[in-house]
């Protein structure tokens, strides 16, 4: 765009860019793609606010010398001992108030199982998500978005572009014929790159069939460089099996196009 924004430098600006071969298009997403972004949206809502509470109630325990066990699950399946061991020794209306907070927690977890479930009828009634869970890693969550945001990732030439698309590349910086390889460059969806790495850390922390390639990288770079690395591998294999219609066959050795 040139000069100031206005309508018609906005309409010359967009009509400019169309004719330029190399420029990237947003697909247009249907109207139940968006519904099913819609949900993770909501879901990724909750979620951060059951992880602000449950935060919240295990510092205000602390304070008053009683800690919670580590993790969501079981530090809420202890609050019974907490309350049980407060009564009377702190003011009623501190009690009252983290029990309520305690419930919110419950009430937060059961609307996003909620979601979860709708999520689930969407899986079952897409052949895309069920050709995707058979990914090693890959779960409910990333599969729905994945189909979601993306359909049948037509608009992507590789899965490389696919991984460098999702912010799974190295940055590179590069001036006087010297390029350097940086941080992964973190473009694209933060949600779905952040799925996608937690499949790998999954995959990556309770492998039970050795993989040659990924025991040399562990060797040789950092735990988490590992995991990108294989983010990105995990990356290229769904826009595989979304481009091309197939299944998932861990056996399978791609061939360079001729």
């Amino acid at each position: 765009m040139k000069g100031n924004k206005t309508d018609a430098s906005d309409a010359e600006a967009i009509w400019e860019a169309g004719q330029r071969p190399g420029m990237r298009f947003v697909p247009v997403k249907t109207e139940h793609q968006q519904a099913v972004l819609a949900l993770h949206s909501m879901r990724d809502g909750l979620v951060k606010a059951r992880t602000a509470q449950i935060n919240q109630i295990r510092a205000t325990f602390y304070e008053f010398g009683v800690a919670l066990p580590e993790g969501r699950h079981w530090g809420m399946k202890a609050l019974n001992e907490p309350f049980a061991a407060l009564e009377g020794r702190i003011p009623a209306m501190v009690l009252d108030a983290l029990q309520t907070q305690s419930v919110l927690i419950r009430d937060l977890t059961g609307r996003i199982d909620e979601i979860e479930k709708k999520l689930d009828a969407f899986r079952h009634h897409d052949e895309r998500c069920k050709r995707l869970l058979a990914i090693p890693g890959v779960g409910l969550l990333t599969a729905t978005a994945v189909v979601a945001d993306v359909g049948n990732g037509q608009e992507f030439r590789s899965g490389r572009e696919y991984a460098a698309w999702l912010g799974l590349v190295p940055r590179q910086a590069g001036t006087g014929g010297k390029v350097r390889l940086l941080s992964i460059s973190k473009r694209g969806s933060t949600y779905l790159r952040t799925l996608v790495i937690h499949c790998a850390r999954a995959v990556v922390a309770r492998r039970k069939q050795r993989s040659s390639w990924l025991e040399r990288l562990l060797q040789t770079r950092p735990w988490n460089v590992a995991v990108v690395a294989f983010a990105n591998k995990i990356a290229r294999t769904i826009w595989a099996l979304l481009a091309h219609g197939r299944s998932f066959d861990p056996a399978y050795v791609s061939k360079p196009s001729v």
